[in-house]
């Protein structure tokens, strides 16, 4: 469907995005997950066709996109931004809009608005307007607007960051049931990592414009001090994390779940690594096993068996100690 090859995106200078290949494929249900900075908003970008990369090739259906696409092509992949603007007028006026450009008929118009209204919980407030809304009413409305139209892909930059639980739900649900009803790309740039291992088939992490070979919890972007020989020391949250690397300066760091020993205390072992928290969700992972998140003086998951998440009585609220030696802390 759509397909970036050897881009090199840069702004003033700086490269931000490097990617041999990052493809969409039709129907696809894609999460990209990272730490702020890692270039996820500008994937979604290129992906929406709004920008040409400063290297590489954009190609759509296996066809390579000119510098400035045409608005059919554009028509066919719809971008909504974490910090959306809306129109003047009311919810409804907003979510029809697209649909009255593209000369739908306004029974049919309205009749499509008020289904994707009812998808995401804005029925009730149709006839408010934009001062009127808070920003989780203000997201759902513009993605409630990007489904009117039906588009071929769907991009979602943070959707339900400013969302309650209740309304994420309501969001995932909806794009669920559009999907259920036509052949639908997704990808969702997301830092919700229980709600990306829910709702994804494929989940994808940037680093620092890169593709990440590792799975996408745990990933920090630091500055390395050195700490002993072959030790650096970084600073994540309010913690003190202890690397086995000779790099120094600005990096990103990635802990590896399953590389991270749990216990409710302190273990008799080699790991420099040794944080105390309490559990803050506990719930199955999707590689296999049970993803435990504590919050340690920084939030991180770590993945046990259910054996062990049972006979250490893992449940929010719980004390945890989170134990990993300086050599599993991958470094980019």
């Amino acid at each position: 469907m759509v397909e970036l090859r050897g881009v090199r995106h840069r702004y003033e200078g700086r490269l931000v995005l490097n990617l041999d290949q990052f493809t969409v494929p039709a129907g696809a249900q894609i999460a990209v997950v990272g730490h702020n900075g890692a270039g996820k908003s500008t994937l979604l970008r290129l992906l929406a066709l709004l920008e040409a990369p400063t290297e590489g090739q954009v190609l759509f259906d296996g066809k390579p996109v000119r510098h400035r696409a045409s608005p059919a092509l554009r028509r066919r992949v719809t971008l909504v931004e974490q910090r959306p603007v809306l129109l003047r007028g009311t919810v409804l006026e907003n979510i029809g809009f697209g649909l009255r450009v593209r000369g739908i008929s306004r029974a049919d118009a309205y009749k499509r608005t008020a289904e994707v209204a009812e998808q995401l919980g804005l029925l009730s407030l149709l006839e408010r307007r934009r001062t009127e809304l808070s920003d989780g009413e203000v997201q759902r409305v513009a993605v409630a607007r990007a489904l009117a139209i039906r588009p071929d892909v769907l991009l979602l930059d943070e959707p339900a960051s400013s969302a309650d639980r209740a309304a994420a739900g309501a969001l995932y649900r909806a794009l669920a049931a559009e999907r259920g009803k036509r052949s639908m790309a997704v990808c969702i740039a997301s830092h919700q990592l229980e709600d990306a291992y829910r709702w994804a088939d494929d989940i994808r992490a940037l680093a620092d414009g890169r593709l990440s070979p590792v799975t996408p919890e745990n990933l920090f972007r630091v500055e390395l001090t050195a700490a002993g020989t072959d030790t650096m020391s970084a600073r994540v949250g309010s913690i003190d994390v202890l690397v086995t690397t000779d790099r120094a300066g600005s990096a990103v760091l990635a802990v590896p779940p399953g590389d991270i020993f749990v216990s409710r205390e302190p273990l008799s072992s080699s790991a420099r690594n040794v944080l105390k928290g309490s559990v803050t969700r506990v719930a199955t992972h999707r590689g296999g096993g049970v993803a435990v998140t504590a919050d340690v003086g920084v939030e991180l998951i770590a993945v046990v068996t259910a054996d062990a998440c049972r006979e250490l009585a893992l449940a929010p609220g719980a004390p945890v100690v989170f134990s990993f030696k300086a050599s599993a802390v991958q470094v980019f």
